[in-house]
């Protein structure tokens, strides 16, 4: 068929005067491609689901649970103890070279790898600051032990403790005392 020869069963006098309407000029355009066969799928806005459930699943999935090579710290790395989570993807440890440094859990491990107190970690020292460290490894507890036996941390740590006590935050003793009320 001609485009000539073509004509929609409604002539109105919009066609007959020349203006068409965008939708119009669609509809011809389209009839043109399926007479061509070159008439394109509609695109879907939503890709389909492959598999069962969403990113909920997907976080069940302990995928980094294999066993890995146990990792040494290196020149500018240390071995440390989590004291107590502080927010805000930063946290206070007590390194094992015997000082209290306050660390930054880097941007890979950030939702990832999930970091508490008590937990033995690796840290990266800053040259520039002494007091403050990145997080860089999170050690599993049977990876502590094997440090421990190893010697390279001191057999004073605890493993499966949880949170630790410190020094400072130990129970304070009262003023007064409670026999004389």
């Amino acid at each position: 068929k001609n485009e000539g020869e073509e004509k929609g069963p409604i002539e109105s006098g919009a066609a007959s005067s020349g203006r068409t309407s965008a939708r119009e000029s669609e509809r011809a355009s389209e009839r043109q491609a399926d007479a061509q066969g070159q008439r394109q799928q509609p695109v879907s806005r939503m890709p389909k689901n492959k598999g069962k459930g969403g990113k909920n699943r997907r976080r069940g999935k302990n995928e980094g649970e294999e066993k890995r090579e146990l990792i040494f710290k290196e020149d500018g790395q240390e071995y440390a103890q989590v004291i107590r989570m502080l927010g805000n993807g930063r946290l206070e440890a007590m390194c094992f070279d015997g000082s209290k440094r306050l660390c930054h859990i880097r941007g890979k491990m950030r939702k990832k790898v999930w970091v508490a107190a008590g937990d033995i970690i690796l840290v990266g020292l800053r040259d520039y600051q002494d007091a403050k460290a990145d997080v860089i490894l999170k050690y599993n507890p049977d990876e502590a032990r094997n440090l421990k036996a190893y010697k390279e941390i001191p057999d004073t740590a605890k493993i499966n403790e949880g949170a630790i006590n410190d020094e400072d935050e130990g129970e304070e003793e009262c003023a007064f005392t409670f026999d004389e009320i």
